[in-house]
């Protein structure tokens, strides 16, 4: 009895994830909300990126500044 109550909750639980995910996907709202958080998670890394370059860049100078004092 355990497995087939098994099998009904992952029936239910299928229908349920494709009718959230059909109705997600035809959202306008919620198309929007996924393309600015897209846009902000790509904004974010590219910030990051660009300062952990110029941290770098930093530390190079500073470790040659560094080793030039001590020559």
């Amino acid at each position: 009895m355990a497995g087939g109550g098994n099998f009904i909750n992952r029936v239910v639980s299928y229908v349920v994830n494709e009718l959230v995910v059909d109705r997600l996907a035809n959202s306008p709202s919620f198309q929007r909300f996924a393309v600015r958080t897209s846009k902000r998670i790509e904004d974010i890394s590219s910030k990051a990126a660009q300062k952990k370059k110029e941290l770098a860049e930093q530390i190079e100078d500073i470790t040659k500044h560094i080793e030039t004092k001590n020559h």
